[in-house]
């Protein structure tokens, strides 16, 4: 047996692999957990059942609930600044400076953001059942910019280059440091697309019903898309890591086996 060295390379190769097999059964377990929260969260539409559980509730209050619904401004909807006739409730917009600058040590252009400018806008918009465009049932969405969740949808993004001339060169090469791109992104909360809710719903004056964060510190969630959707894309995140927890762990195993039987296996053969 000392007569075989092990490959050093061998020996991180079995640790890396357990490391990560670890680290991914972690991540699988979270998404687990959190998947069998959102599974146990009940689902409830902008209608008439919605209104009757929430006034035969204490407080007229559901602590944590999904909703589901389409959403309708509930006055005049904001207007995309870049493409025309695209309208929404939620708008971020996003302007940065793409710069470079020299760096003396390595003797390169080096890039760096600088000057990034973001602003937000909101109005008040309500979820509504699909197809129903003329009701008096509705849950009125609170405070969006609070929520976490993908639900806003990019509707422009453009990258304007700086336009560089001899003098502006030299300038530059003196300054150390020259403009490359101004960058512009927008994002809306579109009008009439499907939305979907994880919140606190209370209901006030015996009609209106609101959709806002909950007071128990659990997540409040905003996502563009329907709860089914929603679901199946957390089931496949959490296959994904629990597949590479075992493909990592059998890896490591594999290594580890073959690590014992050069130890133990070629000292038998020499012996016999």
């Amino acid at each position: 047996m000392s007569d075989f060295t092990v490959n050093p390379l061998v020996v991180i190769g079995v640790g890396s692999s357990f490391a990560f097999s670890s680290l991914f059964y972690h991540l699988y377990q979270e998404k687990k957990k959190e998947l069998t929260v959102l599974k146990a969260t009940p689902l409830f539409k902008p209608d008439q059942h919605l209104l009757q559980v929430l006034k035969a509730s204490p407080h007229k209050r559901l602590q944590y609930v999904a909703v589901e619904g389409q959403v309708q401004a509930d006055g005049e909807p904001l207007s995309s600044r870049f493409v025309p006739r695209i309208l929404g409730v939620v708008q971020k917009i996003a302007v940065e400076e793409h710069w470079k600058y020299w760096n003396t040590l390595t003797r390169t252009w080096n890039s760096r953001l600088m000057n990034k400018k973001e602003s937000s806008n909101t109005v008040p918009f309500s979820l509504i059942s699909p197809g129903a465009y003329m009701t008096d049932l509705y849950v009125r969405v609170m405070e969006p910019l609070e929520a976490s969740g993908c639900f806003m949808e990019r509707v422009y993004h453009k990258l304007k280059h700086a336009e560089e001339g001899l003098v502006n060169l030299a300038l530059q090469g003196l300054a150390g440091e020259k403009p490359v791109a101004m960058e512009e992104s927008e994002e809306l909360l579109r009008v009439g697309s499907t939305l979907t809710g994880f919140g606190e719903v209370v209901l006030e004056g015996g009609q209106v019903m609101r959709l806002q964060p909950p007071q128990d510190g659990r997540k409040y969630i905003l996502m563009q898309t329907d709860y089914r959707s929603f679901i199946d894309r957390h089931e496949s995140s959490a296959s994904m890591w629990k597949s590479l927890s075992v493909v990592t762990g059998l890896t490591g195993a594999s290594l580890l086996a073959g690590v014992i039987y050069n130890l133990f296996g070629k000292q038998d053969d020499n012996s016999n």
